[in-house]
């Protein structure tokens, strides 16, 4: 599985159809919709991924 935000292979399985990346540091989620991505807050929460956020990769 590559990472759909940076095409890396350093990926893992967290739960149910959702993976981390361990290069951009990123989870990730794959459904019927599509492909949701999320950011990993310092509190440990998921924030929508902002493509704009120039410190995340």
């Amino acid at each position: 599985m590559r990472c759909p935000v940076c095409g890396g292979k350093a990926t893992g399985k967290v739960g149910i159809d959702q993976y981390y990346c361990w290069d951009c540091c990123v989870e990730y989620r794959i459904n019927k919709e599509g492909v949701q991505i999320y950011e990993l807050a310092e509190d440990g929460s998921l924030v929508a991924f902002d493509p704009q956020n120039e410190f995340l990769l």
